[in-house]
């Protein structure tokens, strides 16, 4: 087989893993539709939305965990086995919490089941897509994230739809039974991206791979995990309490406040799209600066101001913008630092910073009472993860600095 025949084969491969990618991306993000049942499990368990909803926490959480692992299942077993399975485990939660009847059984099917399959699915088939593409690794994570914020959004009008047609039971199956079609078939077009050679950083400087182990022993490693934590700490803080935040600190009426979710998603999804885009353009480490002083700017707006309607509405969409924009960027950035070829393995254990951020906002809102506590740990995070971007130099940078100064 010739060369260009070889070529034009994998270019193939590698668009068919892309569209298998954003149809996987688009069923995993239906999880976030979760509060549309809240109101109808509180009814049918007989208990608080609090403790209804408190199953999303631990979706996330397993979602989180499950990201940690997924590159030791992807070596193993590979990429379309792995999110074959994560289909069928998601379908499976959806549909025996279909049959949930108490808040244990609610909890080990749509917190435990359906966390782990979503976290499964979404690293293994994100980080193996930029794999794919080394030379646009910003525009691919903007793609490949930016379906799955769409998949809520999609799932949104679906969920509702079938709500008002049907019993929550039945809702809960047919919509197990839609995502689990959507990521079978991206699944299939799936394949494994080769291994990546050695390439050049932003800094012109080539790229070596670092196992997990070796990275983990890089104080670059635990300096990108902090402003990880803090990004999606912020983020999913201020999303999650966003319309109590415009009842309570700026007196906006409940319609009004809840709009705050539709700006919360516009935002998110421009900074996935602006900020992953620009990725390939400017150095990523400056475009999380970036997005760290627009997250500023708003926890500032929250902190310090006397909020109206237009001055609260700005506040979320600059932490939504930010949160989003970072989410899509961290994975390329973790390449540029660690190499593509660990890549899963390496943002694995980072991205359990989303799942500690979902849950760590909330505590220390419960346990040192209320908003402005909270926020004013936020801000102190986000300055010192702007003063860790500031200051951070790639690996190999660092090594090549030593070597010069030894035949100095």
């Amino acid at each position: 087989m010739s060369t260009s025949t070889l070529s034009r084969s994998a270019n193939r491969t590698r668009w068919l893993t892309l569209t298998g990618t954003i149809i996987t991306q688009f069923a995993l993000g239906s999880v976030y539709t979760w509060s549309l049942f809240n109101g109808q499990l509180s009814s049918k368990l007989d208990a608080p939305i609090s403790k209804v909803a408190f199953s999303f926490g631990l979706l996330s959480l397993g979602l989180a965990l499950a990201s940690s692992v997924a590159g030791k299942l992807q070596e193993r077993f590979g990429v379309r086995n792995v999110t074959l399975s994560a289909g069928l485990l998601m379908a499976a939660g959806l549909m025996l919490t279909s049959q949930a009847d108490n808040l244990f059984m609610l909890y080990l099917t749509a917190g435990v089941l359906v966390g782990l399959a979503d976290g499964a699915g979404y690293l293994i088939t994100l980080s193996n897509c930029v794999k794919w593409f080394p030379e646009r690794k910003g525009l691919i994570s903007a793609c490949s994230i930016g379906a799955y914020g769409l998949g809520s959004l999609g799932f949104k009008f679906i969920c509702s739809y079938l709500l008002s047609v049907n019993s929550l039971e039945t809702t809960f199956i047919i919509w197990g039974g839609l995502a689990m079609s959507m990521i079978v078939l991206g699944s299939l077009m799936m394949k494994d991206a080769p291994l990546q050679k050695a390439s050049a950083s932003s800094h012109s400087q080539p790229v070596r791979d670092y196992t997990l182990a070796e990275s983990m022993r890089m104080p670059q490693y635990w300096m990108l995990a902090l402003m990880f934590l803090t990004a999606c700490m912020s983020g999913l803080y201020v999303i999650g309490v966003a319309k109590d935040i415009g009842e309570s600190l700026v007196n906006l009426s409940a319609q009004t406040a809840a709009s705050a979710v539709t700006i919360i998603a516009i935002a998110n999804l421009s900074g996935r799209l602006v900020l992953g885009v620009m990725s390939d353009k400017v150095a990523r480490i400056r475009v999380i600066s970036l997005a760290q002083v627009v997250s500023l700017c708003g926890m500032g707006i929250l902190l310090f101001s006397s909020m109206n309607e237009t001055t609260f509405f700005i506040a979320v969409a600059c932490v939504a913008f930010s949160f989003g924009g970072t989410i899509t960027v961290y994975p390329s950035l973790v390449s540029d630092f660690f190499g593509l070829n660990n890549l899963t393995k390496n943002y694995g254990v980072i991205y359990l910073g989303f799942g500690i951020g979902s849950v760590l906002g909330s505590l220390i809102a419960s346990l040192f009472g209320g908003f402005m506590v909270t926020f004013s740990l936020i801000m102190a995070l986000l300055v010192v993860s702007l003063l860790m971007s500031a200051v951070i130099r790639m690996p190999n940078a660092t090594a090549q600095q030593k070597k010069e100064l030894q035949h100095a």
